[in-house]
């Protein structure tokens, strides 16, 4: 044990927490803290056996390799040693905010994670903070208590199967894991110990298939022409799906702050709220406003000729980010229902949803003609990878159509 000095009284120890049997029969390793008569305890990545924590920390005789594993373990001491030296008065939370703040790459999973969704949402990110937090809750469960130092490619291996098993696709395994890396990334951990990559030694993210989520212009037709009962909540649906079609398939929050001043005559303009907190990629979306589109405005809008007023009934001004998302997640469900019924009414055997008015817009760009620049400027997107990815599928069809010409002698 070694003790801190100034004025601080707090003391710290390596133990062996002998509370919890992990399932190799071991015990972890642990700093134990100790100020006026509390314990507490905080995590090492190493777990040893009673006889092994007694040889490797008070032995006499130690291989070269116990030697190396001591120094590993007491450098968690020595960082707690450093911090009671360095600060004035000692509390819990100012000795934890020293102790966390270079937690690299020792530190808990769990607790990087609680600290970026906590940012995300001071920030008003709160689809992003939710995405993180379930990634946390899965990742958790199949590893409570996880350190950086434990993640490598045997981990995210045994992570990727435990989730197939457990009934999750590849796509959700996708994005809890690219939600982990950008962890891994913040934390600076050097390079040598970075598990992702392609290459044989590392761990690749799995990418999810492309599943074409796209209508043909007969479908579309079908959609545009179908008759709903006057001003019910299924032609509002299909309205609005229509006019995200039409708007470059804007999606719905976007939709739902459109305000009066982004429309110009026949230009709607705006940019897309999921990039107006960056600087380098918040740009301008420019749109062709159709007649089918002003008519949906004139039939759904509410009219003002205040600038700042929104274009849709939905969201009021002074709402807190939680009511605007708990407004916007309730309409895409309203969309969604009435356009299934719908889609299932014409016979169209797809999951007709808001995501299938964007990409429908994307594809039927592509099919007459448009150059993909064109479509990823009008889609929003930063990175013409994005945009290919939408059209993978399509683009799969028009191979398939255009090398036929090799087997026209069949027909």
């Amino acid at each position: 044990m070694i003790k801190a000095t100034k004025s601080s009284t707090a003391k710290t120890a390596i133990v062996l927490d002998t509370r919890r049997i992990k399932s190799h029969k071991k015990f972890p390793v642990k700093l134990r803290v100790t100020f006026e008569r509390k314990q507490n305890y905080y995590s090492t990545p190493f777990d040893l056996s009673t006889a092994e924590f007694e040889k490797i920390m008070y032995g006499k005789r130690v291989s070269e390799k116990e030697k190396t594993l001591k120094q590993s373990i007491l450098e968690f001491e020595t960082k707690a040693i450093e911090i009671l030296q360095q600060i004035p008065y000692f509390t819990w939370s100012i000795f934890e905010n020293f102790y966390y703040s270079n937690r690299l790459p020792k530190g808990n999973v769990e607790a990087a994670f609680n600290e970026y969704i906590t940012e995300l949402k001071s920030e008003s990110r709160l689809g992003t903070a939710d995405s993180y937090k379930c990634a946390m809750k899965s990742i958790y469960s199949f590893s409570p208590n996880l350190k950086f130092v434990e993640i490598n490619k045997e981990f995210l291996t045994k992570y990727e199967k435990w989730m197939i098993e457990n009934g999750k696709s590849k796509t959700t395994v996708g994005i809890y894991l690219r939600s982990l890396r950008t962890l891994f990334n913040k934390q600076g951990i050097d390079k040598s110990l970075y598990p992702f990559g392609n290459n044989k030694e590392k761990y690749s993210i799995p990418t999810s298939r492309n599943i074409k989520k796209a209508l043909t212009l007969v479908e579309i037709k079908k959609i545009f022409d179908y008759a709903a009962t006057p001003k019910s909540t299924k032609e509002m649906a299909k309205d609005y799906w229509i006019f995200i079609y039409l708007c470059n398939g804007l999606n719905v929050k976007d939709f739902c702050l459109l305000k009066r001043k982004n429309i110009d005559d026949d230009i709607l303009n705006y940019v897309r709220a999921k990039t107006q907190r960056s600087k380098n990629n918040s740009e301008r979306i420019t749109v062709s406003l159709k007649s089918q589109a002003k008519e949906i405005i004139q039939k759904w809008g509410q009219p003002s000729i205040n600038s700042e007023s929104y274009v849709f009934p939905h969201l009021v001004s002074g709402m807190t980010p939680e009511q605007e998302r708990s407004i916007i997640k309730q309409l895409i469900k309203t969309i969604n229902k009435y356009m299934k019924q719908i889609a299932s009414e014409l016979g169209i055997n797809k999951e007709v949803t808001t995501y299938y008015a964007r990409h429908s817009f994307a594809s039927v760009l592509k099919r007459s003609g448009v150059s993909t620049e064109f479509i990823s400027e009008a889609l929003g997107h930063s990175d013409l990878k994005t945009t290919k990815s939408y059209l993978a599928g399509f683009e799969s069809e028009t191979i398939h159509k255009t090398t036929e010409a090799l087997t026209a002698f069949t027909t």
